[in-house]
């Protein structure tokens, strides 16, 4: 026989304070009342205070400003579908305009994370385009693909403001073939700079890969977004689904 399941403490005050905030009582960018006086109201140490908050951190709830205090963290989720990118805050809606992209860098590397195994990717140089794609004038994917040295510098000029399926398509390339790996996992550095999360924190990933009528011709990209603030919508019909990453 097994005895009953213990609670700590910490664990206790960690459940009080995510109700608390899920119940609106601890408002959005508000600061929580201070540490010493959570620990007088629950009547435990300082410590366990800092444990407890400490251990929701990483669940995206709260915000630490250093000189401020900890704050409840506005939760929005944004929409991503196959065939548009839906925005919206509460109200889900579908547009066909294209998002607002800002293009951050284009340099040229390899592909290093492991993930891309899945897709049989190249292990030589490659073009590499990153992009912010806004949402309300914030990000909400910090999308990485990967193309061909051979691609010509007009085409690139194109990704400045467009969608890498999206250029290519414009400069008469004809896909073939769309493969997706959905998965979660800690964000990768550059994402954690794009989106000013700190390491380790939760993102769902998006990896891809875009097969042109050319057999030596091949798009990888991976999107990234932190996990409380973005979510895909799947639709299939007898038309099958396209993906515009």
């Amino acid at each position: 026989m097994t005895g009953p399941i213990t609670v700590s403490l910490h664990e206790k005050v960690r459940q009080e304070i995510m109700r608390r905030v899920m119940e609106n009582k601890y408002k959005v960018e508000q600061p929580l009342p201070p540490i010493a006086a959570l620990a007088e109201e629950f009547g435990v140490s300082v410590i366990t205070i800092k444990r407890a908050l400490r251990d929701l951190q990483p669940t995206g709830i709260l915000r630490t400003v250093p000189g401020l205090g900890i704050f409840v963290r506005e939760r929005r989720r944004f929409i991503r579908d196959l065939d548009f990118c839906v925005i919206s805050s509460g109200v889900f809606q579908r547009s066909r305009h294209r998002p607002p992209i800002q293009i951050t860098s284009v340099t040229r590397e390899i592909i290093r994370d492991p993930a891309f195994k899945e897709f049989d990717a190249p292990t030589g140089t490659m073009l590499c385009i990153r992009k912010h794609i806004l949402a309300e004038e914030k990000p909400i994917i910090f999308d990485t693909s990967y193309l061909p040295l051979s691609l010509n510098d007009k085409v690139v000029d194109e990704f400045g403001d467009k969608l890498v399926s999206d250029a290519l398509r414009d400069q008469g390339t004809r896909f073939r073939n769309t493969r997706l790996l959905v998965d979660a996992a800690p964000a990768s550095e550059a994402a954690q700079q794009a989106f000013g999360i700190p390491n380790g924190y939760p993102t769902l990933r998006r990896l891809y890969k875009l097969t042109t009528v050319d057999p030596s011709f091949s798009v990888f990209g991976i999107a990234e977004s932190p996990f409380d603030r973005l979510a895909y919508s799947v639709e299939l019909g007898n038309r099958g689904s396209r993906e515009r990453p």
